[in-house]
């Protein structure tokens, strides 16, 4: 079987050869003889192109980068899909402005302000410029106040929805891919597609932000306070997030090379949110995003990495076909308990910790995968992942130890 083959019979429950092994990366730090040169110089740290329009890199990352990171993956086994970030367009009669207030006596940091002028009003949006080195590899707060980005979050000074008048100018700011958006796409997926094809590699693309693009506007305790407070207006908030989710789906889900809808779920989970208010303001666009996947015949998968005893089988019930992620270590759910709660009626993945890989334990690394495997693999449900991706600072020696672990348990 090929990389795609494997990983759709996983996503359907049919057998397979082996249990798949994945990882996303997220300024990855591979060794030496893994890398390669683009133009002219070493390509040190591993990203993705689903970082592609939220996250701004430190250093470039071409189309041409995730074609090697996939076949540098394929030497060692590994399964890798190519990833593809669909673009949002706002109204042709949005504009906004950006400025600067120094750093003073009420702020110790420079803070960096955008005001986008909509049809329906004016909204500010200002964050805090920390200036911090990461380090390495690491994702860096761009010059400007970005709409969507999970660097803005804790530094925050005025959210760009804090009020919920501020609501009605959303519309104008996030909405379904225009003429240029789906010129782009079509662009993108003509190189993915043929690469794809070539080296039966599976697309998995990210077209749903659903509550976290909720979560970037309005910060964690502002949307729960209004889901509380302001049901109706937050309600609107989060029908205007979905219909330009819905536009994006629509564009990804028609096209032909498309295997894998994704949605984004890191701040949807019960860290946040009751039952009662993610059944209430969540549960129905989930289950209307799946639905539009599985028209075209594509799988539809929610990433979240708590709470996944709690909010699982109503995602299971809502049509969402893969789960994004079972993890051992920061979630409270056991392997046995996924399995008897959604190892039927989903495929999960994850088994393991990009923790674990961190620690330089191997055995520790070991029993993971060893257990994620007899546990999770019998079900023909289940893809191991490092939960929830490879940083700059994950050692290789850890992902090492896992390729071999699991490369042990699929040769017994």
């Amino acid at each position: 079987m090929n990389s795609r083959e494997r990983i759709l019979a996983a996503c359907d429950g049919q057998p397979h050869d082996h249990v798949p092994l994945t990882t996303w990366c997220f300024g990855f730090q591979p060794p030496p003889h893994l890398r390669w040169q683009r133009n002219g110089r070493e390509v040190r740290f591993w990203y993705s192109k689903r970082l592609e329009h939220i996250h701004t890199l430190p250093q470039p990352w071409e189309l041409e980068d995730d074609f090697q990171r996939v076949l540098a993956w394929r030497a060692l086994g590994v399964d890798d899909l190519l990833e593809v970030s669909v673009p949002w367009s706002m109204d042709p009669e949005v504009t906004w402005q950006d400025s600067q207030l120094p750093d003073g006596a009420a702020h110790q940091d420079p803070v960096l302000v955008r005001e986008y002028h909509t049809p329906s009003g004016t909204l500010r949006h200002a964050v805090r410029q920390t200036r911090e080195e990461p380090g390495e590899g690491w994702v860096v707060q761009p010059d400007h106040v970005a709409l969507f980005d999970d660097l803005n979050i804790p530094r925050a000074i005025e959210q760009a929805v804090h009020r919920p008048s501020d609501i009605a100018m959303v519309k104008h700011l996030y909405k379904a891919p225009d003429s240029a958006g789906h010129a782009w796409f079509t662009n993108r997926m003509q190189a993915v597609s043929h690469f794809a094809s070539e080296n039966g590699v599976a697309v998995q693309v990210w077209p749903v932000f659903g509550i976290d693009a909720v979560v970037w506007l309005a910060g964690p305790e502002g949307a729960v306070l209004s889901a509380m407070e302001y049901p109706e207006a937050f309600q609107r908030l989060v029908e205007t997030v979905a219909e330009a989710d819905y536009g994006r789906t629509e564009l990804a889900a028609a096209h032909p090379a498309v295997d894998i809808i994704v949605q984004r779920g890191w701040y949807a989970s019960t860290n946040f949110w009751s039952p009662r208010l993610f059944n209430k303001f969540m549960y129905p666009h989930i289950k209307t995003l799946a639905s539009l996947a599985h028209q075209h015949g594509k799988k539809y998968a929610y990433v979240m990495t708590t709470g996944v005893e709690d909010f699982g089988p109503l995602l299971a019930e809502a049509g969402v076909d893969i789960l994004y992620f079972v993890d051992p270590v920061q979630d409270r759910i056991t392997l046995e308990r996924a399995r008897e709660l959604l190892g039927d009626r989903m495929t999960l993945v994850g088994g393991t910790s990009s923790l674990s890989l961190a620690s330089g334990d191997r055995q520790r690394i070991r029993r993971e995968v060893q257990q994620a495997i007899q546990v999770l693999g019998p079900t023909h449900r289940f893809i191991l992942h490092p939960v929830d991706a490879l940083f700059p600072d994950t050692p290789w020696s850890g992902v090492e130890a896992m390729i071999e672990a699991w490369q042990e348990q699929e040769t017994r």
